[in-house]
């Protein structure tokens, strides 16, 4: 029995390291977007060494037009653009101490999805300190995997920003009018009732 525990603890003890080191990754969320839609996505960037992460670069996929940043205390970003104008990387250095060795940190930004856009893959550098960089760059299931963000066709009837464009409003207006009905239904019986006790009443009155 002892070793049965000791080796459940074991095994327990690994997979929680692995889970750690699997999780410690450069990614982008969200993990699902749609083709043509409007999104916030979030760099999520842990540290992963003994000492502070204070710059990420991260280059924007082909299939996405970033426009907007949100501004994070204790961060510049500066930006880098084609001969188009089209931002095509940002770069965020840390004015302070940047995130230290048990911390992360979350980077927003805006943009659109391309409408004949494939799955987005994330190329992101990594700086330390110390100037080593970790290159997130790689294949899935490589030491250091490029964040991927999986594109799901556009829903038909649906506008870039997920809203219903009306065709399926008909629909939706005649269901509306069919779950009322008990309503009307009720408020007939309520006042059908109030009538049948007025009569009832000024029966017993005469």
């Amino acid at each position: 029995m002892k070793k049965t525990g000791t080796l459940l603890a074991i095994c327990l003890i690994a997979m929680m390291m692995f889970a750690g080191i699997a999780s410690a990754h450069v990614t982008v969320l969200p993990n699902e977007t749609s083709q043509g839609k409007y999104e916030v996505f979030t760099l999520r960037v842990p540290t992963e060494k003994e000492i502070a992460t204070v710059k990420v670069e991260v280059k924007f996929p082909a299939g996405v037009t970033v426009s907007r940043f949100e501004p994070k205390f204790g961060w510049k970003y500066d930006v880098t653009k084609d001969g188009s104008g089209k931002i095509t990387s940002v770069i965020w250095t840390a004015t302070g101490e940047g995130f230290g060795a048990t911390e992360f940190g979350e980077f927003k930004m805006s943009g659109k999805v391309e409408n004949d856009a494939k799955d987005l893959l994330w190329k992101a550098y990594q700086t330390y300190k110390d100037g080593s960089v970790v290159e997130w760059v790689g294949a899935e299931g490589s030491d250091k995997p490029a964040s991927v963000t999986k594109v799901k066709a556009a829903a038909a009837g649906a506008d870039s920003h997920g809203h219903d464009t009306g065709a399926s409003a008909p629909a939706e207006a005649a269901a509306s009018g069919e779950s009322k009905t008990p309503l009307y239904l009720s408020i007939a019986a309520v006042v059908l009732g109030a009538l049948a006790l007025l009569v009832s009443l000024l029966k017993k009155a005469k």
